[in-house]
């Protein structure tokens, strides 16, 4: 029974390291102020349009693709529920306390940028690397690429495209950042996992309705 608690409480503190990691690699590429990510500049629209905070807007979002993703059929883990409410808040509290540092000289901002999509390279390591489920906008990716029968990246490239045309027409920011993390970010990405000798295929998710069907058979054996 300790084991078994110690074994959830270690993934749980990796989790939610890995989402205050990866919020403050975001807020970095923000602050960079080279021009947002993709799901950002559609996070800075929603946040122009409605005058709420990018992180309300993370939030809102995550939300409604959590719904689209129960809808297509989508396991959904703890860790996809807690991915949409704490990097949202995460975002905020870094953001609004101005504990992310700002530059002028477009040398240190590009640099930032860079190490930026490290530390989020990093933070995502670390939060799917705890087996609870992966983030909401990934498990849209995989449902739409099981539903259309279309390769993954063929999906991500138009889920990108589409935030950032959304986003930029709602005010978002699209700069040459933008391009920069759309070319870097996956190659980066690749680079952290392979640094800290990640292999995605390993992982073994749990999710939300393997714990309801264990409560539910321990329920059945304590009545039998």
């Amino acid at each position: 029974m300790r084991s078994t608690i110690k074994r959830i409480m270690l993934k749980l503190i990796k989790l939610f390291s890995g989402y205050f990691i990866l919020a403050y690699g975001i807020v970095m590429t923000i602050n960079a102020d080279l021009g947002l990510g993709a799901w950002e500049v559609f996070h800075q629209g929603i946040s122009n349009v409605f005058g709420i905070t990018m992180g309300q807007a993370s939030i809102s979002v995550g939300a409604a693709i959590i719904l689209f993703n129960f809808v297509f059929k989508e396991r959904i883990g703890w860790g996809t529920i807690f991915n949409m409410i704490f990097i949202g808040i995460f975002m905020d509290v870094l953001m609004m306390n101005n504990l992310v540092p700002a530059f002028e000289g477009v040398l240190p901002r590009v640099l930032m940028l860079v190490l930026g999509l490290l530390i989020i390279g990093f933070g995502t390591y670390l939060y799917i690397d705890a087996e609870l489920g992966s983030g909401p906008r990934d498990g849209l990716m995989i449902a739409l690429a099981r539903k259309t029968k279309k390769p993954v990246g063929l999906i991500k490239n138009v889920q990108e495209i589409t935030a950032v045309a959304v986003g930029f027409l709602l005010g978002g920011k699209v700069g040459v950042g933008t391009v920069m993390m759309s070319l870097l970010g996956g190659c980066i990405m690749q680079f952290v996992f392979k640094l800290v000798k990640f292999d995605i295929n390993g992982i073994n998710h749990r999710f939300i309705d393997d714990d309801i069907r264990f409560i539910r058979d321990k329920l059945a054996d304590k009545n039998a």
